[in-house]
């Protein structure tokens, strides 16, 4: 099973659907990674947060050796931490991550967060996460700018590194400063979209630039409950709402299915997960069926301008989006 690509700004093809790591377990992840390319996925969606590189790298190498895949039919998506916003910091973190994979370059290194936080060694904690001490109980900020971080990323792709560079979590305010500062337009930025968070005018923003969105946490509140995140816990499921199930009984597809072709049929790209081989393959064919306009417009209305993946909702008290 294959899926559409969307032709990126910088000339680069980026498929629509793929698989993303945040969350899945360090003893499953490269077997899963191998399934996955088994099933037909070719983008793999990682970050040095998700603390899972190496064994993502492990379940491609496996797949490369046994000639399933070459690297050149692999998408790989990874992402700069906030404690490496520092500009010399930002190439060698490109190679150690890498490393991690065992590959040679990445085809798309987003920055994660608008925010830039003290460095942290990787010898002395890897991933390091938002504290700068072990105890967990202060985050402490860097004097980085979003624009010397993004000049650095810019090199990145200058030096072969990353074949395409982006972001993630960006705001309309963001974006707009950072167009005054780039030379390298971003190719792509990824945020938290779903019916309950649509982002209507980051959207429309990001495609009058030619910048390609990411959908992640498609699903909404499910995504996070298993963070015991109680907004998440108290907000209806959209996989079980009425809306979503109906649309599915009558298309005769599952209520994942019908949310991730919300976001495809609209142009957008997603990277669902699933330890559930069955669902794996589900995921993966949300491009060969179409719902009707009145169908996109009803799910689209459920929003309520809901951000699930905000810090203060883990507990961290850091306030990028207040």
């Amino acid at each position: 099973m294959s899926t559409p690509s969307i032709k990126l700004n910088d000339g680069n093809k980026m498929p629509q659907v793929g698989f993303g790591l945040w969350k899945v377990d360090n003893a499953t992840c490269a077997d899963q990674v191998y399934e996955a390319i088994k099933v037909g996925y070719r983008l793999f969606d990682g970050a040095c947060d998700y603390g899972n590189e190496v064994e993502s790298g492990q379940g491609i190498a496996r797949a490369i050796k046994e000639g399933i895949v070459k690297r050149e039919d692999l998408f790989i998506t990874s992402k700069l931490w906030n404690s490496f916003h520092d500009a010399e910091q930002v190439e060698p973190i490109t190679r150690k991550q890498l490393a991690d994979w065992g590959i040679d370059y990445f085809d798309l290194y987003l920055i994660h967060f608008p925010v830039a936080i003290k460095y942290v060694a990787p010898e002395v904690r890897y991933p390091p996460g938002w504290y700068v001490d072990d105890a967990g109980t202060k985050i402490e900020y860097s004097k980085a700018s979003l624009e010397s971080t993004w000049k650095a990323i810019e090199q990145l792709k200058k030096k072969g590194l990353a074949k395409s560079v982006g972001i993630s979590n960006y705001t309309g305010a963001l974006l707009l400063d950072l167009f005054t500062y780039a030379e390298i337009t971003p190719a792509v930025l990824q945020i938290e979209h779903h019916p309950y968070f649509t982002q209507e005018n980051l959207v429309k923003l990001a495609k009058e630039r030619g910048i390609a969105i990411t959908a992640y946490s498609s699903f909404g509140p499910s995504s996070f409950i298993e963070c015991d995140m109680k907004v998440a816990a108290d907000t209806q499921q959209l996989l079980s709402h009425s809306l979503i199930t109906g649309i599915a009984e009558k298309h005769g597809k599952t209520a994942a299915q019908v949310l991730l072709r919300w976001s495809t049929q609209r142009g957008l790209a997603v990277i669902p997960k699933s330890n559930h081989p069955k669902r794996l393959a589900q995921n993966l064919d949300v491009v060969n069926f179409d719902l009707g306009d009145d169908e996109i417009q009803k799910i689209s209305d459920l929003n309520i301008n809901l951000k699930f993946n905000v810090p203060t909702n883990y507990g961290i008290p850091c306030y990028i989006f207040a």
